[in-house]
């Protein structure tokens, strides 16, 4: 098969042609479909020490997200067959095996079935931004009905994703933090837009005075710290980039699972969530995506498409 890798940290990332994965007794063979682009693919491509915490396998096959329809199941697995089309965000205990190829083999825990009104490029965007928005925000937050909700980066794949799925929720308000060119958007998500930058807080406090509930930050650094005064008596932080803690935050950390992948699948099927897809890819084009994404302000997600 044709796979995008690396055979040594720092890259180069290549096109190559490498064996069929195998398929244990408890996973799923997709033929891949799609494959949505995140930040992590290219910071694992720089390594960002992968190897003090996972067994890595060169050549490294990089992503997480794939789309596609079942080619062959293993003889443990009864929810899906071949003919079936599917979402995975797909994270295991060690590095290699990833989904930016034209097959995947997937434990059959992480998979999902994939909403039919969307397209291919729009199923591939979604596990990544769908388990971590929802992971995020109902497993850390406990977000619920008539909670006010502040979203940093919120135009972004998962923070797009984590204002439709807050409504879905209950939440009564999601604030939404962005560049003013995003304020459109955001209205159209149903969030109510507000710029980053200085003066952030004393904004957001001026629609919100007692307060948020809930505060999932995207960002980090700076803005986690601002989070904190965002927040109501008994308001929670959660923040997927973690470099310190601080307060009662909490980290976002998301698992592939995909019960809780197809909770917003069937948000999604239900008209609930929407998926924006930025730009597509062809996989071997896989490196000028990551550098699309690294150059920030990405609207929605980037999408490797698959012949």
């Amino acid at each position: 098969m044709k796979a995008i890798a690396i055979q040594q940290w720092g890259g180069p990332v290549e096109y190559l042609d490498l064996p069929d994965p195998k398929v244990s007794p408890d996973q799923v063979l997709i033929r891949v479909r799609s494959i949505g682009v995140n930040p992590a693919d290219w910071k694992v491509v720089e390594g960002g020490g992968m190897d003090e915490w996972f067994e890595v396998h060169f050549p490294l096959i990089l992503g997480y997200d794939v789309a596609g329809v079942v080619e062959r199941v293993g003889p443990a697995v009864t929810q899906f067959a071949p003919g079936d089309e599917v979402i995975a965000g797909v994270r295991e205990d060690h590095i290699g095996r990833g989904t930016y190829a034209e097959l995947a083999s997937v434990p059959v825990r992480m998979v999902a079935r994939k909403p039919s009104n969307i397209s291919w490029a729009q199923a591939g965007a979604l596990p990544t931004a769908a388990l971590t928005a929802y992971q995020g925000l109902h497993r850390v937050l406990g977000v619920g009905a008539g909670d006010v909700v502040v979203i940093h980066a919120a135009a972004g794949g998962v923070g797009s994703t984590a204002v439709q799925v807050a409504l879905a929720l209950g939440a009564s308000r999601v604030i939404g933090t962005a560049s003013e060119a995003n304020h459109d958007y955001l209205h159209s998500l149903g969030a109510e837009p507000v710029t980053y930058g200085e003066g952030l807080v004393e904004r957001i406090r001026e629609l919100v005075p007692e307060g948020a509930d809930a505060v999932l930050d995207l960002v980090g650094g700076e803005t986690l710290d601002l989070s904190f005064q965002l927040i109501g008596d008994g308001g929670r932080v959660a923040a997927v980039v973690m470099e310190k803690y601080a307060g009662n935050g909490l980290p976002v950390f998301s698992t592939p699972d995909g019960g809780d992948l197809q909770i917003v699948a069937d948000m999604v099927q239900a008209g609930q969530v929407q998926v924006n897809v930025s730009k597509t890819y062809a996989l071997q084009d896989a490196a000028r995506a990551h550098a699309e994404s690294q150059a920030g302000h990405v609207r929605g997600k980037l999408v490797l498409e698959v012949a």
